[in-house]
């Protein structure tokens, strides 16, 4: 079998689904496998730092970026803006490194309009029930913020159809062989899905 050409992997799931563990477990265990970081517009946490969490721009540079076509895709959140860098994609791609875009279903468009190589994936959870026990196990938001995840996770969850692939996250090791399964190029290898989506969207 030859090697597989780097391959640009967008990654969708509400909040509660496990896409940044899955995704961290994916670079920890694939060789040449990252995660593409993020340019934005809101101020350093403690501990964060340029270059390894996010490229911190101020508004001015952002939207310079923004007219000159520098970003694959890019978003406002919470009045603050995040963009995934052309540029730093097409070098990581070019050195071999297969690069994971954690990304919401509106940036998942974007970047799919502006490359047509490029695979996706919708994580889900095995139920909203679980998926709200999973936000409320943080135990670090009101009652108001779990809902209104709640409800931007069913808005995410209603646009999986238009991944390529959707992988379930009943099991996390699982849910890990289905994702290399698909950057390996083995995706006919994945577990078919269990469960009424029909019945888990409505």
């Amino acid at each position: 079998m030859t090697e597989s050409a780097a391959q640009l992997l967008i990654l969708s799931a509400p909040s509660g689904a496990g896409k940044t563990s899955l995704a961290h477990a994916l670079v920890e265990q694939l060789p040449n496998t990252v995660m593409s970081i993020s340019h934005t517009t809101r101020e350093r946490r403690d501990g964060e730092k340029e270059g390894l969490d996010y490229y911190f721009v101020d508004d001015e540079e952002f939207s310079q970026m923004v007219e000159s076509g520098g970003f694959l895709e890019y978003a406002e959140v919470y009045n603050y803006r995040y963009g995934t860098g052309r540029h730093a994609v097409q070098k990581l791609l070019e050195s071999g490194s297969n690069v994971l875009l954690d990304i919401d279903w509106q940036g998942g468009q974007q970047v799919r309009s502006a490359l047509s190589d490029v695979l996706s994936v919708s994580i889900l959870p095995p139920s909203l029930e679980e998926l709200e026990q999973r936000l409320r196990s943080r135990a670090q938001d009101s009652e108001e913020t779990i809902q209104r995840r709640m409800s931007l996770a069913l808005a995410e969850m209603r646009h999986c159809y238009e991944a390529d692939f959707i992988v379930l996250n009943d099991d996390f090791e699982s849910a890990l062989e289905d994702l290399k399964k698909i950057l390996q190029g083995r995706s006919e290898q994945i577990r078919p899905l269990t469960i009424d989506l029909q019945a888990l969207l409505k």
